[in-house]
């Protein structure tokens, strides 16, 4: 293999169909899958930096969110919302999160931060909404979480790269204005996806004896 084979970004290999969506109703058994439980043991955040294009088709991407939208919802209620960024208006996007960065006290460190969204070529804002009611705000953040989660899961499946980054302009208010949130909205995540130039390296990983036990009556 020459160096210049090695060193190009891998295209992502798609699977040919997705199953078909369920109807409201059927019977859904739990089966066990061993291949996903070999690929969540091996899943690994690609680096946003070296997220570049080719990322996810319009098919692609319908699918990405449908299947993070599976997420556990108590109370049916939705709370998450998706704003996708991408080509030119993710271009304007950054540019108006340039001036807003360069206005902050922190300035230099704020627009260094942004190469990871400026660099992959889309982005996904997952919006956090609290609906008041009788589900707790605390469970419906979580729930927002966890879409996060299965959209780089479901990213990672189909072949691409996929990071979960908060930062800086997940929390500044002029950049919740700019991304249009309203009151009661949060960013959970911005989830960065492209097709990965590097192959991620594996990272330390907690020490379950230190974070597992059981519970014992006191």
């Amino acid at each position: 293999m020459t160096s210049d084979a090695r060193d190009s970004p891998k295209v992502p290999i798609l699977p040919p169909t997705l199953p078909s969506k369920p109807s409201f109703g059927d019977a859904l058994p739990i089966e066990p899958s061993p291949d996903t439980l070999r690929f969540l043991a091996r899943r690994r955040s690609a680096s946003a930096l070296s997220l570049t294009a080719p990322g996810p088709s319009a098919e692609d991407l319908a699918a990405i969110l449908a299947l993070a939208a599976r997420t556990p919802d108590h109370g049916k209620l939705c709370p998450w919302r998706f704003v996708v960024l991408q080509g030119a208006a993710k271009a304007t996007f950054v540019k108006r999160l340039e001036a807003i960065a360069a206005a902050r006290l922190d300035a230099p460190k704020a627009e260094a931060k942004l190469g990871k969204i400026r660099v992959p070529p889309l982005t996904v804002a997952v919006v956090s909404r609290y609906t008041p009611g009788e589900i707790p705000e605390w469970e419906q953040r979580l729930s927002a979480g966890s879409v996060c989660t299965l959209m780089v899961i479901a990213a990672h499946a189909m072949g691409y790269g996929a990071n979960w980054i908060t930062d800086w302009y997940a929390y500044d208010e002029a950049a919740g204005r700019l991304l249009g949130l309203t009151e009661n909205e949060r960013v959970a995540g911005f989830v960065h996806i492209g097709t990965a130039a590097e192959a991620p390296l594996e990272r330390v990983r907690p020490d379950m004896s230190a974070i597992v036990s059981d519970w014992a009556e006191r």
